[in-house]
């Protein structure tokens, strides 16, 4: 009775603040250095793999085209609380057996799997192909790799619009990818950052405006932008702090074009990035056959983006991930003192 009283309370944070902020330091640069390892994905699911398999569990089921919209608005809205509240308790059974190896087991697990959420590294392959292409004057290759990370027609794209679309994902996905699943770490440990993650996915899978997911896909789209309030924010403010020769400028462009994005969330790191970079980034874009009417962040920016801004973008973004790195770190660190 005493064992089980003891493994029931570990269905709790695992770890205090401090220690949370040494984990997440260690795990961002295991991601910063190692990436994603590609071999473990032949004997074990990645977690985000699993993920996507529950959205799309409820989506087949949830989601029936004869049903009305209110109903399946319903269905999306209850079944996303029920995938959140999965991945919470996830975060709890994993920390819960990976106690039974004691303090060591808990705190390497917890590392590993904390580095494999972060993106970072992948973020940088995936848009430095890009450049990379562009580089060598290939531009269905370019097309190609930025295919992969946006979600409009790349078929359009000329060389500028192309380095401009791999700008800008690299500033939304440093917020979606790095700073958000962070902040929930550092705000609820590994179960916190599960449920971003599951939150984040289900956007990026159903959260759209189109036919079959409109209705459906409402709550995860909402829940999404309600979860990225804060990281986006905190984004935009960190992206102009590492670049101080442009902070004030930047500051002033996030403040006044970050509102006139699309989404309510990723006009702040982009208007940040597309200041400091001196780029005009968003404007009109094609998704799918729709151009859309966005407004341009930084529109006295210069539009003829480049292999090298794309470059220069990863250079700001890894910029971003050792300062929170090093935050954290220090933090940690202080906090452990304290209680010695």
């Amino acid at each position: 009775m005493t064992i089980l009283t003891e493994h029931i309370s570990l269905l709790a944070l695992p770890h205090d603040f401090g220690t949370r902020c040494l984990i997440l330091a260690f795990a961002l640069g295991l991601d910063a250095v190692f990436g994603e390892p590609p071999w473990l994905w032949r004997y074990l699911p990645h977690p985000v793999v699993l993920f996507g398999r529950a959205i799309s569990t409820l989506e087949k089921h949830g989601n029936r085209r004869g049903w009305r919209g209110t109903t399946r608005r319903l269905i999306g809205v209850f079944g996303m609380i029920a995938l959140i509240l999965l991945a919470i308790l996830s975060g709890l059974g994993i920390m819960s057996l990976s106690s039974f190896g004691g303090t060591t087991m808990t705190l390497a697990v917890e590392t590993l799997l904390v580095a494999i959420i972060l993106a970072g590294r992948s973020l940088d392959e995936h848009v430095r192909a890009v450049a990379l292409a562009l580089k060598t004057g290939d531009l269905a290759a370019a097309r190609q790799a930025v295919s992969m990370i946006v979600g409009r027609n790349p078929d359009k794209l000329d060389k500028h619009a192309i380095a401009r679309a791999g700008i800008e994902t690299t500033a939304e996905n440093l917020s979606d990818g790095i700073i958000a699943p962070a902040v929930f770490y550092l705000a609820g440990g590994l179960p916190g950052m599960f449920a971003y993650k599951m939150i984040n996915t289900a956007d990026s899978m159903i959260g759209y405006k189109s036919a079959r997911y409109l209705a459906f896909g409402w709550g995860a789209a909402r829940i999404d932008d309600i979860a990225n309030l804060i990281p986006a924010r905190l984004t935009g403010l960190l992206i102009c702090l590492v670049s101080p020769a442009r902070l004030f400028k930047a500051l002033s462009v996030m403040r006044k074009d970050a509102r006139h994005h699309r989404s309510p969330n990723a006009g702040w790191p982009e208007a940040a990035m597309a200041a400091v970079l001196n780029l005009s980034l968003a404007g009109p874009r094609i998704y799918g056959v729709r151009m859309t009417t966005d407004r341009a962040m930084n529109a006295a920016g210069r539009r003829d983006a480049s292999a090298e801004d794309i470059l220069s973008g990863l250079r700001i973004m890894w910029r971003v991930i050792a300062v929170l790195a090093l935050s954290v770190l220090a933090a940690g660190i202080m906090l452990w003192l304290e209680t010695e």
